[in-house]
């Protein structure tokens, strides 16, 4: 593949902006709904289990949505795809802003999923578009997104929620989505690198029901009930269309998932460590915004408000921020694979502090801000990764593949946290609470998931691009051995 030209004038300036900021609107889209949900069968009058579908119906559309974008971005262009998805995810939010009918927001927040694809594809037009010496670091700043917009979600729907209506958050999500949305079309070029084919409608279809098999039933398990009828349907049928889908896949001449290329050391390890790293990550979320929550009563309890749990959160957002260069450097130094093993470590390290003291507001936030710092370091090399093992041409599915996989983990890791809670409580002023045991069970259950991912990462075979210069080092190294000692004899 030839260099790309760089973006003539403004619009070459603003198309690393424009596409960082799609992928702070995806994650803030993605958390608006959060403080919101234990008013919302108030709000529309419906029960609670029907309300959590509006975080479910954009998990579940998401996992589906990403890899088929991902593949459709390949064929038919990465821009066109990305602006798709942005228009998708306003839409839904639109919706949400004129509609109090829960129905509906369902529908708005299944919509919203497609903005899933928006990191993959943004990498993927990075690839195309920017030289190698600036292609790490962007890459990098667009994975740090994820969790920037994250942090900054929680506090903005929170403030918007408790000083206005809640139909307000969502005009002014819907107002910055028709941003992003031209921004994109502005300043970012479409790439001409395009894999021919005929999209695999059948496949499609298939690793759609498959995933909404296995990922209704990691979501809705603990509710439902682990045991239950409709849970274990649910996950034989997961196993049964995903066996099938993947025999598809390996006979298709033209597969929405290159299997055989999924399975090659260099791709599949990181898909794997991409799950775990997503399933260690998601629990910080998760747990924190439990814990200062929680009433003083309990003992280890702060009763923050939404807004101040946001804002405890905030420090991980800017920390995720500051770093993303740092991990571009140290993947330039030492290869990705080292980036992402570190990441892992640091997060395992997040945890130990967690365990070590999560009653002081100070070292619950320090705790999470280490998560958030590994977590940059680990999802900033996880593209960087992917970019190196695949064809370029496979650059937006590969990435929608990687980006499934910390889906899945996240799923996981929020039915797991679910499972502990719920059978570590103790009743406080009439309510059943989790226990302070309850969460270090779950820190311990993360941070050993974090020293998987760490050893995932390492027996990833190490990249040629670093390994090469090494090896040359090594076989200079005895020719120039023999001659000290013959000088010094």
């Amino acid at each position: 593949m030839t260099e790309p030209a760089p973006i003539p004038g403004l619009r070459g300036r603003f198309t690393i902006p424009s596409l960082a900021f799609g992928g702070i609107l995806m994650a803030v889209m993605q958390t608006v709904v959060v403080p919101l949900l234990p008013d919302l069968p108030r709000l529309t009058g419906a029960s609670a289990g029907t309300v959590s579908w509006t975080v479910t119906a954009t998990l579940l559309a998401g996992a589906v949505l990403t890899p088929v974008l991902g593949r459709a971005g390949d064929m038919y262009g990465k821009k066109r795809v990305l602006i798709s998805a942005l228009a998708l995810m306003t839409v839904g939010s639109v919706m949400c802003a004129v509609s109090s009918d829960i129905t509906v927001i369902i529908t708005a927040r299944a919509l919203q999923g497609a903005a899933a694809a928006v990191v993959p594809l943004s990498i993927s037009i990075l690839r195309d578009e920017l030289a190698p010496e600036r292609r790490g670091s962007a890459v990098a700043m667009m994975s740090s997104t994820v969790g920037i917009g994250a942090a900054l979600g929680l506090p903005l729907a929170a403030l918007v929620i408790q000083y206005a209506d809640w139909h307000v958050m969502f005009w002014l999500t819907s107002a910055l989505g028709a941003l992003g949305v031209a921004a994109v079309a502005w300043a970012v070029r479409e790439s001409p690198v395009r894999e021919p084919g005929r999209f695999d409608v059948v496949g499609t279809l298939g690793l759609a029901a498959g995933l909404v098999c296995l990922l209704l039933g990691v979501s809705q398990g603990g509710q439902w009930g682990w045991t239950s009828g409709r849970v274990l349907v649910l996950f034989l049928g997961a196993v049964v269309v995903l066996a099938l889908w993947s025999w598809h896949q390996l006979r298709a001449k033209a597969p929405l998932v290159d299997l055989r290329l999924a399975a090659r050391p260099r791709v599949g390890l990181p898909h794997v460590t991409a799950l775990l790293t997503g399933f260690a990550f998601y629990a910080n979320t998760l747990v924190t915004a439990q814990l200062v929550q929680a009433p003083k009563a309990t003992g280890y309890g702060l009763e923050l408000s939404i807004v101040a749990t946001g804002l405890c959160l905030l420090p991980g957002g800017i920390t995720m921020l500051l770093f993303s260069p740092v991990s571009a450097r140290i993947s330039e130094a030492r290869g990705p694979r080292v980036t992402l093993a570190l990441g892992a470590a640091v997060i395992a390290c997040g945890y130990a502090v967690r365990i070590a003291d999560s009653r002081d507001l100070w070292m619950i936030i320090a705790g999470a801000t280490v998560v958030s710092t590994g977590t940059t370091l680990a999802y900033s090399a996880l593209p960087t990764l992917i970019l190196r093992a695949v064809p370029a041409e496979q650059t937006a599915s590969a990435n929608g593949v990687n980006v499934l996989m910390r889906t899945i983990g996240q799923a996981t890791s929020s039915a797991a946290v679910a499972a502990i809670l719920v059978h570590h409580t103790s009743e406080v002023g009439g309510a059943q609470v989790a226990t302070l045991h309850g969460y270090l069970l779950t820190f311990t259950m993360a941070g050993a998931i974090a020293l998987v991912a760490c050893a995932a990462a390492l027996v990833i075979p190490r990249d040629a691009a670093v390994a090469e210069p090494q090896r040359q080092a090594r076989r200079r190294a005895p020719a120039v051995a023999p001659e000290r000692t013959e000088k010094g004899a």
